[in-house]
């Protein structure tokens, strides 16, 4: 285990998802739609893609009664019934960067041309299916707080358990079977396979530590160095998928150092 920051880019992502809250909500309720119908049970016990995706959803501070509205759309019927389906657009941004998407949408055609839209006006081009996806590996990850959190305040004299204790806090990772970890600054974001993380997770919290949050995501293999300035415009197209409301999850294949980190947090 490593214990070192792999990707600066956490709170750049939070900060900017955060400033869209309302689209992301709905792409969080559609997330969870999805993954109830898909597993055939609105019960996150018996269904691990919906717990996941509630997971992820509390991460963000989803409602309780949204939650429960997504899960209920998934077996209505009629004019109420959920009709998504499941897409991927894999691409290159600028400086030959890899650029992997994955879509919830109604409507393919509509879907493909706002995702070629973006690509096209911002220096990029879509790619054939498979020509980015293998530069990924899919992964878990849970994020930890280092310190429990009061009435909206992080109360210094709380720690949370293990993970107030870096040498304590890796040594129970290895216990409960997480593959990495890494230090962002106010937390700690943990990596496990991709069917491992709900157990991880309840092992965990199992072992007196607090998460807020947990989901599935893609990690680049090799990332690939670039400068400040194709960093920014990398970064614009990814912010542009973002913000096409078809589009769940984009990931792509930069490397983040700190200085290209800070410029980020200056846009």
């Amino acid at each position: 285990m490593s214990g070192h920051s792999k990707w600066a880019t956490t709170k750049h992502r939070k900060a900017a998802q955060d400033a869209k809250r309302s689209a992301l909500f709905s792409k969080l309720s559609r997330n969870i739609t999805v993954a109830a119908k898909e597993g055939g049970d609105p019960n996150p016990d018996n269904n691990a893609s919906l717990a996941a995706a509630i997971e992820k959803a509390k991460g963000y501070s989803l409602p309780k009664d949204k939650i429960k509205t997504a899960i209920d759309k998934a077996f209505a019927t009629g004019k109420d019934a959920a009709n998504y389906e499941t897409v991927t657009y894999e691409g290159y941004g600028p400086a030959g960067i890899g650029i992997f998407c994955e879509a919830l949408t109604d409507n393919r055609n509509r879907t493909a041309a706002d995702v070629r839209a973006a690509f096209t006006h911002h220096g990029g081009n879509l790619a054939t299916s498979g020509a980015v996806a293998f530069q990924f590996d899919r992964k878990g990850q849970i994020m930890i707080p280092k310190i429990i959190e009061g009435d909206g305040k992080k109360v210094a004299d709380r720690p949370n358990g293990a993970a107030g204790d870096p040498d304590e806090f890796e040594m129970m990772l290895l216990e409960v079977g997480a593959d990495d970890y890494e230090d962002a600054d106010d937390e700690w974001i943990v990596y496990t396979g991709p069917t491992d993380l709900m157990a991880v997770k309840k092992a965990i919290e199992e072992a007196g530590v607090e998460t807020k949050g947990a989901e599935l995501t893609m990690m680049p293999q090799n990332p690939a160095e670039v400068s400040v300035v194709d960093a920014k415009k990398v970064m614009r197209l990814i912010d542009r998928l973002e913000e096409l409301e078809d589009l769940q999850n984009v990931y792509h294949t930069m490397d983040i150092t700190d200085e290209i980190a800070a410029a980020l947090e200056e846009e």
